[in-house]
């Protein structure tokens, strides 16, 4: 009998041990232990009520008390968002917008109650702000404040989100994207201007160079009157230098006719070395150099007679011009003095049938007399 009593007691222990073997490895197991992976958290809930976050590592939880919901992300995610709304000035646009965000680790509890789609949350949240942005702005600003408007996005997301155990880490707007009949439109706008833009900076080019050629045209011009002049008075030094030495050699009558001969000479010469002239009038012998000279002088007295005559008649003229004037003077003064002698004879007649009537006139009236008063 004591050893009956002695092997029940054992019988039972193994028993007790077998079943805690078989719930530890079987499909008990499963039931009391969890593992959460790194960046994750899982919720444990009891009876349906929040008990706690499971952190990463292995967990345990009561069975058939205690459940988990499914793994929570801790790692940036991206959501995105394509929005098609009108800008300023009526034209249709399709911005995608690209928000990451995250859970903030001490509000997972809040991320998982409090929203039931985050996603769609986020989503109303951009396209309200975008579409609020862009209705103020016309397109070329839009394309300008792409990044203002990401910046407004994400300050939006940040406030509302925030409450729900979300952290928006950045808001990207990757494009602005036009109809694109529009967008062809603005690429001939723009080549249009750079076309304005080079046709301008070639014309002012140009300018600058015709600029710098009359400047320095000018400037050789000026260099080559200068260097003329001199020319021309060393050659009157040297042609007086020559007729004094004549002079002084006895040489008086002909001396003249000896430097034209010798000029003449020297122009010969000239032509004959640089040849560039096609047709040159010019005596055929020395000896038409006294008829040339001779030419030259009754020219020039021709033109101081005719310079004076013309003189002469543009002085008569003036004077002429002159007397009219000062006859058409006359008889404008004289025309004006009829004029007021009529105008007064007027007056004295309406004064005079104005007494005649017994009427008054006011006083003061040019070229009124006064009237005198009714007895």
């Amino acid at each position: 009998m004591e050893a009956a009593f002695v092997l029940v007691p054992v019988v039972v222990v193994i028993i007790i041990a077998i079943v805690v073997l078989a719930l530890l490895f079987g499909g008990l197991r499963t039931s009391i232990f969890f593992t959460v992976h790194t960046q994750e958290n899982v919720i444990v809930e009891r009876f349906g009520k929040f008990k706690k976050v499971a952190k990463p590592g292995l967990n345990t939880k009561v069975p058939f008390i205690e459940t988990i919901t499914r793994p929570i992300s801790l790692r940036v995610q991206q959501l995105e968002v394509v929005i098609e709304t009108k800008t300023r000035d009526n034209v249709f646009v399709t911005i995608p917008v690209a928000v990451q965000y995250l859970v903030n680790e001490a509000n997972v509890a809040d991320a998982y109650y409090r929203l039931a789609n985050p996603e769609e949350q986020i989503r109303s949240y951009v396209f309200d702000t975008v579409r609020s942005a862009l209705s103020t702005l016309t397109l070329d600003r839009a394309f300008e404040s792409k990044d203002d408007i990401g910046r407004s996005v994400e300050e939006r997301l940040s406030q509302s989100m925030g409450a729900y155990g979300f952290r928006i880490v950045n808001t990207l707007v990757t494009d602005i994207a036009p109809d694109p009949r529009v967008r062809d439109s603005m690429n001939s706008i723009n080549a249009a201007q750079r076309d304005r833009e080079a046709a301008q900076a070639l014309a002012e080019a140009d300018k600058i160079k015709r600029v710098t050629q009359a400047e320095a045209e000018a400037e050789s011009k000026r260099l080559q009157g200068v260097g003329i002049a001199a020319q021309r008075k060393a050659i009157a030094i040297g042609i007086a230098e020559q007729f004094e030495m004549l002079k002084a050699a006895g040489i008086n009558e002909t001396a003249e006719q000896l430097l034209l001969m010798t000029q003449y000479f020297d122009t010969m010469q000239d032509v004959a070395r640089n040849g560039r002239s096609n047709v040159l009038f010019l005596p055929s012998n020395p000896g038409s150099i006294g008829d040339l000279s001779t030419e030259i002088r009754n020219a020039l007295l021709a033109t101081q007679e005719a310079d004076h005559a013309r003189r002469e008649s543009e002085e008569e003229i003036d004077e002429q011009a002159m007397a009219e004037s000062r006859r058409q003077l006359r008889e404008q003064q004289q025309e004006q003095a009829r004029i007021a002698e009529r105008s007064r004879q007027a007056a004295a007649q309406a004064a005079e049938a104005a007494r005649r009537h017994g009427v008054d006139l006011p006083p003061g009236i040019p070229g009124m007399p006064p009237v005198p008063p009714q007895a």
